[in-house]
């Protein structure tokens, strides 16, 4: 799988139920995020990047490189905070604009 849900920490606002292209993810009956078969996750991160609780973090599998980090997002204004926290302590954050996004 490559998202996984902290469903203590989500708000079941459904912002990223709204952002998954594959309507993959959904409120249970809870009112918590859950991805009923992970293994259809595309590994966008359209959910990460919304989840305004940081809620759903990215596995970074070796796969992808990252050997076991996880990654999530912050927000502020038209900042993204991507925060990598990797497997044996650290964390790396790396910054964009995402005003810039279609500027090139």
């Amino acid at each position: 799988m490559s998202i996984e849900i902290n469903r203590e920490a989500c708000a079941g606002c459904g912002a990223c139920s709204e952002a998954c292209p594959g309507s993959l993810l959904l409120l249970d009956e809870k009112g918590k995020a859950a991805i009923p078969k992970p293994e259809r996750c595309w590994g966008c991160v359209s959910c990460v990047k919304e989840c305004p609780a940081r809620a759903i973090e990215f596995f970074l599998g070796a796969d992808m490189g990252g050997r076991g980090g996880r990654m999530s997002v912050r927000r502020e204004a038209s900042m993204l905070h991507w925060d990598i926290r990797k497997p044996g302590g650290g964390l790396k954050t790396i910054t964009v604009d995402s005003g810039d996004a279609n500027k090139y």
